[in-house]
């Protein structure tokens, strides 16, 4: 798809995935520097929909191996939908054991609810927890106003290996930028 293409190939996301790749191999370490003390990240995934949201995980591991983060260190936990992803993470977060935590889920709109509502709260739920705890949660949360048909399913099972590729320089960059200011 040309949309894919599009999105993949932005100026700002090619200079950051090329900024912290030079900055990881300038560094001559082996490991990610963003993860000191034992600290791991997580990745809540929801299983709505999960052979599309599967795209953001897979896309996510692969490219955060590319940016020097060794993949044994993402713990995944899996979620019955996005509502309740927020709890997940604010369990999470408050471990102590995780240094950035990842959400990916897709919420559409099923006809028995307003998806607006669901959506806001899962948002407005992972920025609060993230607030509370000094945890980062990056979101691969998409919230579609069409979704329907083979169409829509085929461009997001696209759109979420982009949206898993993003999320794994953002949260390199995020890494490094709490390491700086730790």
């Amino acid at each position: 798809m040309l949309l894919r293409v599009v999105f993949s190939r932005l100026p700002w996301f090619i200079q950051i995935q090329e900024d912290l790749l030079n900055s990881l191999s300038n560094s001559k370490q082996t490991r990610f520097t963003g993860l000191e003390g034992g600290k791991r990240i997580a990745f809540i995934r929801a299983s709505w929909h999960q052979e599309i949201v599967d795209q953001a995980l897979t896309a996510f591991v692969n490219d955060a191996r590319n940016l020097g983060i060794d993949d044994n260190l993402i713990d995944v936990f899996d979620v019955p939908g996005s509502l309740e992803i927020p709890l997940q993470a604010k369990r999470l977060a408050t471990t102590g054991r995780y240094a950035i935590i990842i959400a990916a889920g897709l919420i559409v709109d099923g006809g028995i609810y307003r998806h607006e509502f669901v959506s806001s709260a899962v948002l407005d739920g992972m920025m609060q927890v993230q607030l509370e705890t000094d945890v980062p949660i990056l979101s691969v949360v998409l919230t579609p106003h069409q979704f329907t048909g083979k169409e829509h399913e085929a461009f997001f099972f696209d759109h979420f290996k982009i949206k898993g590729s993003e999320a794994a320089t953002a949260c390199a960059q995020t890494l490094q930028n709490f390491a700086m200011t730790a």
